[in-house]
């Protein structure tokens, strides 16, 4: 009986824990705007890079978050995003990237990000088309090498409040 009784308190506690949880649950938003680029105006982005310099376009503006296209030939500038990570997808090309260490001759380009001419201590790693790569908050990146053009995506993920 003293079993039973249990049981049925148990029950009774989860079912009140579930309705003040439920309770106390945001109600959920309008509508979600929802933003799609089909494979075609991707490809029609990447035509219009020039092959011969670095470029870079936001293709999905959907606040907080942008999706860039970003077509390098060339080394840049090392970065750091104290606030966000990025993650990567290469489309086209490959290329060396490599990650923490220390950014040399760092300079902050906003209130969020630091930028340096190089890494001093990272790690290398060899990326190519199909690769992604998620880089987290606070860690130097930077593409330093280029084999002919590498194209990629690129999302920054703002850290949730």
């Amino acid at each position: 009986m003293k079993t039973i009784a249990a049981v049925g308190l148990l029950v009774l506690i989860s079912y009140s824990i579930g309705a003040q949880q439920r309770a106390a649950a945001p109600a959920p938003a309008g509508p979600a705007e929802v933003k799609v680029v089909t494979a075609a105006e991707l490809a029609a982005i990447i035509s219009k890079q020039p092959a011969d310099k670095n470029g870079s376009q936001a293709f999905i503006q959907l606040a907080p978050y942008n999706v860039n296209m970003e077509h390098r030939v060339v080394s840049q500038a090392a970065s750091v995003h104290e606030r966000e990570a990025e993650l990567f997808y290469v489309l086209d090309g490959a290329g060396t990237l490599v990650t923490g260490g220390k950014l040399v001759g760092e300079t902050r380009t906003n209130d969020a990000n630091l930028s340096g001419t190089s890494i001093q201590g990272g790690a290398s790693k060899r990326i190519s088309k199909g690769d992604f790569v998620l880089v987290p908050q606070g860690v130097p990146h930077q593409f330093p090498a280029v084999e002919g053009n590498l194209t990629l995506m690129s999302l920054h993920l703002p850290r949730g409040q």
